[in-house]
């Protein structure tokens, strides 16, 4: 569900700019309560972890579509609410600059969408709303189940307002939200299967994590290091093996956009949008989670057929590695930033 630039006008990619960035600075304010040494190789390894299974797209049985992991409410549900929106923030940001997965003048759209609503609504509304009469497997189980799944809806429902709001008249709203709501729900049943697995694992393993992320407190001296080498392990894994079984199919937004415009992709106005296109370009050294191809490899590709599957490549194993690397020291780093800002102000007002 990452938006392109060709999506948004630059008045609503701007607005949400300021929304998400409203959005981090209140999060850094509010993390600070709860911030400690042992959160932040959680949040790094968290990240790398979404970051990786986000880029496994699994088929939708009978419509041509796939879709992948969003991860909002697995970040809530281990970090808390303020850590996993600003981890989210992280990983799409790399995604976006060194992977041109997503338009950086929707980068703000695809925070909000993908982190916003499912930290700061599906996270407290439902999910803390079922799992406050006590934590058991069933409770786990349908908490995430049912938050995934409306996180997900209001994600995709995001996505038809800001394209409405953008004046895409190729995307008629009618139409595009019959689409987008549909196979969006389909993907938000395995996105809480997936999380109610992962919850209920840490719960297992280290159920403080889960109950403090809850109560917006501090780790403190639990021992975590199981559980940090074990989502380290399935991160690596996944981004350089399991990635090769990626489904090819479109995902629900751009399958949502070909039923409805007859394309997968708008073209984009000149301007600011060739601006951040070109910027993008540099930035970019992985593009689509591959090497870059030559210019006429391209050409020759379409003649030869399309690609096995499962798609073993190299190209791919690099971008999961170094991307959950990169998502890993992002989030980490910003965790260490914040936790300085906390102990100055400490200092000031002793």
């Amino acid at each position: 569900m990452h938006m392109a630039d060709a999506l948004i006008s630059p008045v609503v990619g701007g607005a949400m700019w300021a929304a998400t960035v409203g959005v981090a600075a209140y999060s850094i304010k509010k993390i600070q309560n709860d911030l400690d040494e042992k959160k932040i190789p959680l949040m790094g390894v968290m990240g790398a972890f979404v970051f990786a299974a986000q880029m496994i797209n699994f088929s939708i049985p009978g419509t041509g579509s796939s879709g992948h992991l969003g991860g909002g409410l697995i970040l809530a549900a281990l970090l808390g609410p303020y850590a996993g929106f600003l981890t989210m923030a992280s990983i799409l940001t790399i995604q976006a600059l060194f992977f041109a997965d997503g338009g950086l003048l929707a980068l703000g759209c695809n925070v909000f969408n993908m982190g916003f609503f499912t930290c700061f609504v599906a996270y407290p509304l439902i999910y803390k709303k079922i799992i406050q009469k006590g934590y058991s497997p069933k409770r786990i189980f349908g908490a995430a189940m049912l938050a995934a799944i409306i996180g997900l809806q209001m994600g995709a429902f995001g996505v038809v307002l800001e394209t409405l709001f953008s004046g895409k008249t190729e995307l008629p709203f009618g139409t595009f939200v019959a689409l987008m709501q549909p196979i969006h729900l389909a993907i938000g049943a395995v996105e809480g299967l997936v999380t109610a697995a992962i919850i209920a694992f840490v719960w297992k393993a280290r159920p403080e994590i889960i109950e403090k992320a809850a109560l917006g407190e501090a780790i403190g001296s639990i021992a975590i290091k199981k559980v940090v080498t074990g989502l380290a392990v399935v991160a690596i894994i996944t981004g350089g093996v399991f990635s090769w079984f990626a489904s090819a199919n479109p995902d629900g937004l751009e399958w949502s956009m070909f039923k409805t415009a007859g394309t997968e992709e708008l073209e984009a106005p000149d301007g600011i949008h060739q601006t951040m296109s070109e910027i993008q370009g540099k930035t970019a050294f992985l593009p689509d989670y591959g090497f870059k191809a030559p210019e006429n490899e391209g050409e020759q590709g379409a003649v030869e057929g399309e690609e096995s599957w499962p798609a073993v490549n190299g190209g791919t194993s690099v971008a999961g590695l170094v991307g959950g690397g990169m998502t890993l020291a992002l989030a980490a780093l910003a965790g260490m930033g914040i936790g300085l800002i906390k102990r100055r102000k400490k200092r000031l007002t002793a």
